[in-house]
């Protein structure tokens, strides 16, 4: 196990130590046990980016969100102690369960000829979604939680995904985070990826807004590993995250640990069991 991650490790039972005691708290995050919780997050992703949002959802049921990958990922759940309801969730996709599934995802919007050879190993995070009412901050905490907690247990080098950047606007603040990230984000040259779909030319905006989830990537030591994608169905900019645990912010991750576990819980028999 590599120093980051036996930090990543001691930083959590530190956490949960001082926790222990402590009034029930509001949250919850653990992954899910069954056919029925993996349905409730697909529910819960459905109603985000079909409902709010307004993606193009290639689904066969009504109020589902499903598709090739899910039946071969871990489903991560944070939920509300209180009622049960599921405020936030993201699949977790192992090497393993990607030769399995034929591939990952990110594979469909980019080539990774750069990534997949990389050694160690690597977990692909996706369809990450919260819950409007928990976005300043709580469910983001406690969905990294519980991938730190994956991490350290599968003892993953890598964590990579695609983050969206809405394109509502034209482009505008995809152009304008795009700007920031080639000056202060991007991965080496020999660790990076190619969309497939290549984003329009567009005026970058005068303010770059960066969204919440990408922020707290980037703050956690991520890159930008390349240009973005453009994603029509959903009418968003991806760009492609790459997480070394050798260059995680421990500083930050603490912030996220002992932040999330003063609003919440990990069940750790479920997370330690994957």
């Amino acid at each position: 196990m590599s120093t980051k991650n036996s930090a990543m490790g001691a930083a959590l039972r530190a956490a949960t130590s001082a926790f222990e005691g402590k009034a029930t708290p509001p949250l919850r995050v653990g992954l899910a046990a069954g056919v029925e919780e993996v349905r409730l997050s697909q529910q819960l992703r459905y109603s985000i980016f079909a409902e709010e949002q307004g993606a193009r959802l290639h689904t066969t049921q009504a109020g589902v969100d499903s598709d090739q990958f899910d039946p071969f990922c871990h489903h991560l759940l944070v939920r509300r102690t209180d009622n049960g309801e599921i405020i936030a969730s993201t699949r977790i996709l192992t090497t393993s369960g990607a030769a399995s599934a034929g591939g990952f995802y990110s594979e469909t919007e980019f080539d990774l000829g750069d990534i997949l050879p990389l050694p160690g190993n690597a977990i692909e995070i996706g369809r990450t979604c919260v819950h409007r009412d928990f976005r300043s901050g709580a469910g983001i905490g406690m969905l990294w939680l519980g991938l730190a907690r994956f991490m350290e247990k599968h003892n993953a080098k890598y964590l990579f995904g695609c983050a969206s950047i809405d394109m509502q606007d034209g482009g505008q603040q995809a152009a304008a985070i795009m700007q920031i990230a080639r000056t202060n984000h991007f991965a080496p040259v020999n660790m990076r990826v190619r969309p497939r779909l290549h984003l329009l030319p567009a005026r970058p905006a005068e303010r770059a807004q960066m969204p919440p989830l990408l922020k707290a990537y980037l703050k956690l030591g991520c890159w930008i590993a390349g240009e973005a994608c453009y994603d029509p169905d959903f009418d968003v900019a991806d760009v492609f995250i790459l997480l070394d645990a050798d260059n995680l912010n421990s500083r930050y991750h603490r912030h996220f640990v002992h932040g999330s576990l003063r609003c919440g819980v990990a069940d750790a028999s479920l997370l330690m069991a994957a």
